[in-house]
């Protein structure tokens, strides 16, 4: 088995830090279901803005409000109005990678998908 990327919401903006929430990051529902991440499933954000590399779980925000948040000590690192990638990998075996495609869902400065 193999790890290959699932998923990704391609520079997304994040819009809230909370440092009082246990961890985790709040993503608009449209946006998880298009790039296929389930309710807690682990998550990678890289933080295009200055360099931060977390891995946490995403929950579910309202459907269409464009809501990125960064929840926990993460928001220590992750700030409002930073560009961020999220990412999703998944573990492949040898024949199924030819046929294995990722989503890539790419968004605009309001977080609306392009």
């Amino acid at each position: 088995m193999r790890a290959f990327l699932k998923s990704k919401i391609h520079r997304v903006t994040v819009t809230e830090a909370n440092m009082d929430y246990d961890g985790s990051v709040t993503i608009d529902s449209t946006l998880m279901v298009a790039a296929g991440i389930a309710e807690w499933e682990q998550v990678a954000i890289y933080d295009v803005t200055n360099g931060s590399r977390i891995e946490t779980y995403a929950i579910s925000s309202i459907k269409d409000n464009g809501e990125i948040c960064i929840n926990g000590a993460a928001a220590h690192l992750i700030k409002p109005n930073d560009i961020v990638i999220i990412l999703t990998y998944e573990y492949l075996q040898n024949n199924e990678i030819d046929n294995f495609s990722p989503k890539i869902v790419h968004v605009d400065q309001y977080n609306k998908i392009i």
